[in-house]
């Protein structure tokens, strides 16, 4: 997708009163990556995701993203210490556009977000995945961070 006009977008922390806009949204993001019907995420995992994003003492926070009243994206983290530097890094495990307002900016708000939380709270790097085919989504992270070309592996244990 090329990038088109961009919208008046802003970016803030979720509230309680998000929720609803928010579980939309996350439903999308999760059958984008083929996580729906009997493979959908239960009740009890998708309430404690919006639990976490809004405790203030949680790893996980979020930003959501704003234009003309309602919700047009996500970014959910999570900070943890790193073993090769001094300051903490942040994982963003989740981004997410409605389809409707994809190439107009608000990924980029989204990911500048964050970049400001994470400066305020003195945390060195920011680091995310992505499918080796998400094209529209890499032609903005190659804009903005370096590929690391490492392969990620995930074992089930439990």
């Amino acid at each position: 997708m090329t990038e088109d006009a961009s919208i008046d977008v802003h970016v803030r922390l979720p509230t309680l009163s998000d929720k609803s806009a928010w579980t939309e949204l996350w439903a999308q993001y999760n059958a984008f990556y083929g996580r729906e019907g009997d493979t959908a995420l239960s009740s009890d995992v998708i309430e404690n995701t919006w639990k976490r994003i809004l405790d203030p003492r949680s790893s996980v926070a979020g930003l959501v993203a704003m234009t003309d009243g309602r919700m047009v994206g996500f970014a959910h983290v999570v900070f943890h210490d790193n073993l090769i530097q001094l300051q903490p890094t942040c994982y963003m495990q989740d981004l997410f556009t409605s389809p409707t307002a994809r190439g107009r900016g608000v990924a980029r708000a989204l990911i500048d977000g964050i970049s400001v939380m994470c400066r305020s709270q003195d945390v060195g790097d920011i680091y995310w995945h992505t499918q080796a085919d998400n094209v529209t989504a890499r032609r903005l992270y190659d804009q903005l961070g370096r590929d690391t070309e490492f392969v990620v592996y995930r074992m089930n244990v439990g």
